[in-house]
């Protein structure tokens, strides 16, 4: 296989070199829940509020042109309610500059990376769901990629994920995962920094903790411990800021992203979200105006099916995966024995758990919410209550049908109240 993907066509332009992470790389956020956030808003549309038919006209308006992916499910449109069986969607971030904010950089100051990559599953039962991070120097064969241009790419046995969206496209990074993961991807959405600037500030911005000082100087993002409501360009600083949180790593942004989406998550569950309008369609007007979507999930209605699905999931039953790396020169690769195991889970509809640790920018949130449990007071049996020095057993704690995975794997779910471990300059 060759290492530089080269058009196997004549009509194919020449492809630019893509340029190496440097210290001042910028990078593009989460998108994060994509889907989670897409379809919290298109259920609204089709619940009955006044404004619902001129909002569905008015999105359905500000559909963009689609990619056509070579997974994609044929079939008629799905009709209004939870779409049908399972949904492997994924999500890419674009950190190209053309045609967003110039305080971003010029249009040309980078290619056009995916620098999130995110996969959302939904069971086939709807009784869980996962939103699974691949780090953006993650080496990874890529295989023969059509060229949107015409023609196609030859495969490559090694680089990084990051460049599939140079390279091929959308379709050419949905094809690079379906190999690294063996599951059939039928949905996918591109989403640059417009897009993350109006989801944020279509539910009225985002509450995420801050435990510690974070001061990136290379995204201007400057946030003191405590609780900050972020939305349009702080949230977006956030979720791309490196250097000041955690290590400074890329693997460390990730947990970062997966604090706000979790809080993100949580916000559109809430009834003050789903029960205005206006935060619905906004937030629904914002994903299609802002986002490139494949040909199968381009329409209104496979939107709002797909939210129908994702409503009703418990929070702890919304996992945030990071996927089990090791460092090499220049980037990470798989762990492969624990990479294969997630995502044979995965395939296999299970519900996960996550046996490692929240990441290296996440910390449980001192001041989360308790729930409410038993009240050891009103049991008449004192051996029924419970041990608070006894260990649990984890066969007993661990339904049947869930899968732990390995402590390689770190995440958080959306039930889990989290914050930011910031790094200051003086520690960069």
């Amino acid at each position: 296989m060759s290492d530089q993907l080269r058009p196997r066509s004549t009509r194919s332009k020449k492809l630019r070199t893509v340029a190496r992470h440097g210290r001042l790389r910028r990078s593009n956020p989460f998108v994060t829940v994509t889907k989670v956030l897409a379809a919290a808003l298109a259920v609204l549309l089709v619940s009955g509020v006044s404004v619902a038919a001129i909002a569905t006209y008015d999105v359905a308006a500000s559909v963009k042109p689609s990619v056509k992916l070579a997974s994609e499910a044929k079939g008629p449109v799905p009709q209004i309610g939870a779409i049908s069986g399972g949904v492997n969607l994924l999500v890419v971030g674009s950190d190209s500059r053309k045609g967003q904010d110039a305080r971003f950089g010029p249009e040309d100051s980078t290619g056009d990376l995916n620098d999130v990559t995110m996969l959302l599953h939904i069971s086939e039962d709807h009784t869980n769901a996962s939103v699974i991070s691949f780090p953006r120097d993650m080496y990874v064969p890529i295989p023969e990629c059509p060229n949107p241009e015409g023609g196609t790419f030859d495969s490559m046995s090694r680089q990084k994920i990051n460049t599939t969206l140079t390279y091929g496209g959308l379709a050419c990074t949905v094809l690079t995962v379906e190999k690294l993961t063996g599951l059939s991807i039928p949905y996918a959405a591109e989403v640059q920094f417009s897009g993350v600037m109006a989801m944020s500030t279509a539910v009225g911005g985002v509450p995420v903790c801050v435990a510690e000082d974070i001061e990136d100087e290379y995204t201007g993002t400057f946030l003191k411990a405590g609780m900050h409501t972020l939305e349009g360009v702080d949230a977006l600083q956030f979720l791309r800021t490196r250097h000041g949180v955690g290590d400074g790593s890329d693997l460390t942004r990730i947990s970062n992203q997966q604090v706000f989406m979790s809080s993100l998550v949580r916000t559109i569950k809430s009834a003050s979200t789903l029960s205005d309008p206006l935060k619905v369609y906004s937030l629904a007007k914002a994903v299609t105006a802002n986002m490139t979507l494949s040909t199968n999930l381009n329409d209104v209605s496979t939107l709002a099916s797909i939210a129908v699905a994702l409503k009703d999931i418990p929070l702890n039953k919304v996992v945030f995966i990071q996927v089990p790396t090791g460092s090499v020169d220049g980037g990470v690769i798989p762990l492969q024995s624990d990479f294969d195991d997630l995502f044979e889970a995965v395939k296999a509809d299970r519900s996960l758990q996550l046996g490692g640790e929240t990441g290296g920018a996440a910390t449980a949130d001192p001041n989360a919410p308790v729930a409410a449990g038993p009240d050891p007071a009103a049991t008449t049996d004192p051996s029924a209550v419970p041990d608070p020095a006894a260990v649990p057993d984890p066969a007993a704690t661990t339904p049947p049908d869930d899968t732990v995975l390995s402590d390689s794997t770190t995440g958080q779910t959306a039930g889990d109240y989290t914050c930011s471990v910031g790094r200051t300059l003086e520690n960069q």
